[in-house]
């Protein structure tokens, strides 16, 4: 039996952790966060990278209401990302949609406009990424990442994740319809490279 399929206690989706790198800190997203986070919704860009279709300025009180109840989540797991230089929450990253009879759940992230392109994001998805193989016991993380959105792309291949195949005209955006590239990581994957493919000659193509 490979190392990463031994029997580990894995503390399960309820235990919110706190994970610590070294430009970024990933702990429990909490109400108070909102403020922090009000600018990645009201955000022209971001809504476009997420394809998300809401109409309208986003309700803070909505927001405040999800929020408030992530703590109690045994499905999912939402954490804050914390820049360390300056302690101030950038964005998110979410790992959802598990699959317990197949070991395997989703991956999100998303940041505030101006946190992009000092390397936050490639941190933490390594961290929530390597806490989803190494203590939840997941076999399977996917995501889906849109085709106008290559630098999302560029990231997850650089900590390992792998293009499955392509979801055509996956998204409806302002009369385009635009493709969507199908990705995932395996555990096995994982545990041969940590989240750097690159290292152990394992780069996407």
């Amino acid at each position: 039996m490979a190392d990463h399929e031994q029997e580990i206690p894995a503390p399960g989706f309820r235990f919110k952790p706190t994970l610590n790198g070294e430009r970024v800190l990933l702990r429990p997203v909490t109400v108070n966060d909102v403020p922090a986070l009000m600018p990645m919704f009201r955000d022209a860009e971001v809504t476009r990278l997420t394809g998300s279709h809401d109409d309208g300025e986003p309700d803070e009180g909505h927001l405040r209401a999800w929020y408030s109840t992530r703590a109690d989540q045994d499905d999912r797991l939402d954490l804050a990302v914390v820049e360390k230089a300056t302690g101030n929450v950038v964005g998110e990253a979410v790992l959802n949609e598990w699959d317990a009879d197949n070991e395997g759940c989703g991956f999100r992230i998303s940041f505030v406009p101006g946190a992009q392109g000092r390397g936050l994001g490639t941190e933490a998805t390594r961290l929530i990424i390597g806490y989803g193989f190494e203590k939840l016991a997941l076999h399977r993380i996917s995501l889906e990442v849109y085709a106008f959105n290559p630098r999302a792309r560029r990231v997850y291949e650089k900590v390992g994740f792998v293009l499955e195949g392509v979801l055509r005209d996956a998204l409806l955006w302002e009369g385009e319809r635009v493709d969507a590239a199908g990705m995932s990581i395996l555990a096995p994957e994982w545990f041969r490279h940590r989240g750097r493919p690159e290292r152990a000659g394992h780069m996407p193509a």
